[in-house]
């Protein structure tokens, strides 16, 4: 019951996953970015975030098929127990949030990321990998997670590997951010012609639209 009651509230776990990569989803766990100051500059302030709450942690990491719905209610049932230790892990998925959007921005503008940025990211990445073995599989070697019961910090390994793989491996080239006033959000733009803007067209695409149609009638 708990466990429904959470799904049904968390904004988190039902929002749209147009990112095409669990990170950049994860990145998006908000209603938008704007840019600080008067001069264009990578938008960093957050709109309304959706990770208000561990469960809402859970909440978006089982909508992303990162998290099965036992593992789910297994950790949030340890979080009432311990909730001073569930607040740190969302402080941690948090910081790694706006550590990877920043990283992120940085390399669409063709700059460096911050060292602190990336130490951010390195300290997910790492306890992610460490929780790793090499196993045996049907086809050969595989990375198999280790069973290590429900500790709540268990729900960061997969954005670690996803952005870990992303960053490496991934082709950044198709790296967009939505064109969308106030909104901001992160894609891979994987149309044959590259000319996706926004996240999605029912959303930011036809307010665009529609802002479009006025301008040219008051012209």
């Amino acid at each position: 019951m708990y466990w429904m009651t959470v799904i049904v509230k968390s904004v988190a776990g039902t929002m749209k996953l147009v990112g095409g990569d669990p990170c950049l989803d994860f990145v998006n766990t908000v209603g938008g970015r704007i840019a600080a100051g008067r001069t264009p500059a990578i938008p960093t302030v957050v709109l309304d975030d959706k990770l208000e709450g561990y469960d809402d942690l859970l909440a978006w990491a089982h909508h992303a098929a990162l998290l099965g719905e036992g593992a789910a209610r297994e950790l949030g049932r340890a979080a009432r127990r311990r909730p001073r230790e569930a607040a740190r892990v969302l402080t941690r998925a948090v910081t790694l949030r706006e550590g990877l959007h920043r990283v992120l921005a940085t390399l669409m503008e063709g700059q460096r990321p911050e060292a602190a940025d990336l130490a951010v990211l390195n300290t997910e990445i790492a306890a992610a990998r460490g929780r790793e073995r090499l196993a045996a599989g049907p086809s050969g070697l595989r990375w198999e997670a280790l069973d290590r019961g429900p500790q709540l910090d268990v729900v960061l390994e997969p954005i670690g590997r996803a952005a870990a793989a992303l960053l490496t491996a991934g082709d950044l080239s198709r790296l967009r951010r939505c064109g969308g006033e106030g909104c901001g959000w992160l894609f891979l733009d994987r149309s044959r012609n590259r000319s996706r803007q926004w996240c999605t067209m029912e959303d930011c695409g036809n307010v665009s639209k529609v802002r479009r149609f006025r301008q040219r009638r008051r012209q």
